[in-house]
């Protein structure tokens, strides 16, 4: 039963006082869509994202319902969607795109929207290196250069072949894309990286209406392109909010009240106790584990350089005794799966997930303690009380661990609890949020760590598996390219396992041969395991149906759910109001 009566009691009066008051009232609250914002808009009337390290000037609504992508990629199809383009494709050799615009697309002051704007925000990216948002940073190391081809088609030359360009800059993969700025307006600009381009102006459906430091508005304009050519119907929610919620517990009661109607993350038990108080709230799934997959799955980094865990056969080990399903159970209150490899399970990447398990590279759930202890007592090692010992030397490893999270420190803490009680003397090192990304990770300094190092990967196995190859091996104390292979991992099984992943780099997307190269490849992992995958990482993102039906879950899967990225639009499209 719809709790509507009851929330249009508290959710206008709320939502007035968390904004300022700057709600205007001629937008009806079953009207409005309101959509959390977990962090505070630090310059409110900045809009210039090529100059944004942080996403903030475009999560707040402007990339989810002013600015549009030219694709966004499917994570269930593993497809790219098009939207400001229809079609792009590459020559022969992969070095050489070709993108087709869609035709009678407008930016929302009317002016047409066309090859000239792409040229010139690209030559705009190439051309300024104080424009520092990584979408530029990653176009600037890939494209040599663009030109106009007509109205309706952009060509672009690559430094080098790049199979997965369109996807990585263009197609909306992980959390954004390069956006398309309007040149008619950025021309003027006396400097790119000072212009704070407001008010904005974008080609989607709705138009900017107000902003302050925790909360951004936008209004569904009078007509909108798509609707125009049949691409799309306009969609129904008249205004879109972004709310700064201010933490968990305060967004937990928002969701009760119905002034929010998407909350970002929440522990299990705060979304169960938010849904027996307001049975309107659903999840990705109906039940456990409630949330959906993230992309970047959780593993622990070994760093093969140093003894004993310089050793393949102790680090299979010590995958044999950690227990994925109790970390599942316990570290995250069963809101997530065990990994079952090292991929994160969307639709997308099945055919690599499958190829891999039907391999024999599963994963198990569970532990097999003892076949873990017939590893270790094979290389020497003997049972004396709690802990292995080898000439008078005892077992002992230390794991480095992200403090910024729960989810982090609980995961250690039980991993060593394992490890504890296989006779392996483990001990968390808990570190600061800067020193881990700034100090311990990138040089190697670590035995152990948690992270998700292999994260990159959602609709071809390329992305993560190539940041495991030989050429980005470094001494431990020099900084690792990219966080690449911070495992220092470069014996036989990763010349082995390189070889065939930098064949794949080159290989198109799509090709029938990858699946069976993938589980060639994944078995040199498994041999040498400079990684122990764990579990998926998971967002538990509560909606409520109060207002509006159409969320993405499991049953209407037509995306994923993370509404702050730039496919949002297709979430704000999917929304119909509520009977």
């Amino acid at each position: 039963m719809k709790r509507t009566t009851q929330m249009l009691l508290g959710s206008v009066a709320m939502t007035l006082a968390l904004t300022g008051g700057a709600f205007a009232q001629d937008v009806a609250r079953e009207d409005t869509v309101i959509f959390d914002l977990d962090r505070t808009i630090r310059d409110p009337e900045n809009f210039n994202w090529m100059t944004d390290g942080t996403g903030i000037r475009r999560m707040h609504g402007a990339h989810q319902a002013m600015w549009e992508p030219l694709f966004i990629l499917n994570y269930n199809t593993g497809e790219l969607d098009p939207w400001l383009a229809t079609s792009a494709e590459s020559d022969d050799d992969g070095d050489v795109w070709t993108i087709t615009l869609r035709e009678g697309v407008t930016w929302s002051d009317g002016e047409a929207f066309d090859a000239d704007d792409v040229v010139f925000t690209v030559n705009m990216a190439l051309e300024n290196e104080e424009l520092t948002a990584r979408e530029v940073a990653t176009l600037r190391g890939q494209v040599a250069s663009v030109e106009k081809v007509d109205d309706l088609t952009v060509q672009f030359t690559l430094n080098a072949p790049n199979p997965r360009f369109v996807v990585e800059n263009f197609g909306t993969r992980i959390f954004g894309s390069f956006l398309i700025m309007p040149e008619h307006v950025w021309s003027a600009a006396d400097d790119p990286a000072t212009f704070a381009f407001f008010p904005p102006i974008g080609t989607g459906p709705y138009v900017y209406e107000s902003s302050a430091s925790n909360r951004a508005i936008w209004d569904r304009a009078e007509s909108w392109w798509g609707a125009e050519t049949g691409f799309m119907d306009m969609p129904e929610p008249q205004r879109v909010v972004f709310l700064e919620s201010g933490g968990e517990e305060s967004r937990a009661q928002l969701m009760i009240a119905g002034d929010l109607d998407a909350a970002q993350n929440v522990s299990v038990g705060t979304f169960e106790a938010v849904q027996a108080q307001n049975p309107d709230v659903i999840a990705w799934y109906d039940d456990y584990p409630f949330a959906a997959a993230d992309p970047c799955a959780r593993q622990l980094e070994i760093n093969t350089t140093i003894a004993p865990w310089d050793n393949a056969a102790m680090r299979r080990a010590v995958a044999h005794i950690i227990d994925r399903t109790q970390i599942v159970n316990i570290a995250v209150e069963g809101a997530t799966a065990p990994s079952r490899t090292m991929f994160v399970e969307y639709g997308s990447m099945a055919p690599f997930i499958d190829a891999a398990i039907e391999a024999g590279h599963e994963l198990p759930a569970t532990a097999d303690v003892e076949a873990g202890q017939a590893l270790i007592e094979a290389e020497g090692w003997t049972r004396n009380g709690d802990y292995y010992e080898r000439d008078g030397e005892r077992l002992a490893v230390e794991i480095h661990v992200n403090s910024a999270s729960t989810e982090y420190t609980r995961t250690i803490d039980l991993i060593v609890e394992q490890l504890q009680r296989a006779g392996i003397d483990a001990r968390s090192v808990p570190v600061e949020n800067g020193v881990f990304w700034g100090e311990v990770l990138p040089f190697g300094n670590y035995e152990m760590s948690y992270s998700w190092l292999s994260c990159g990967s959602v609709n071809e196995p390329w992305t993560s598996m190539g940041r495991y190859t030989v050429s980005d091996v470094v001494p431990v104390g020099e900084r690792s390219p990219g966080f690449n292979n911070t495992a220092r991992w470069d014996d036989a099984s990763a010349e082995a396992y390189s070889e065939i992943v930098d064949e794949l780099e080159a290989m198109p997307l799509g090709d029938d041969a990858i699946p069976g190269m993938v589980a060639e490849a994944y078995g040199h992992l498994a041999e040498g395991m400079p990684f122990i995958p764990l579990v998926q990482s998971a967002k538990l993102l509560p909606f409520s149906t109060a207002y509006w039906d159409g969320w993405p879950t499991n049953e209407n899967y037509y995306n994923h759910p993370f509404f702050w990225w730039g496919s949002g639009h297709q979430i704000i499209h999917n929304l119909t109001r509520a009977e």
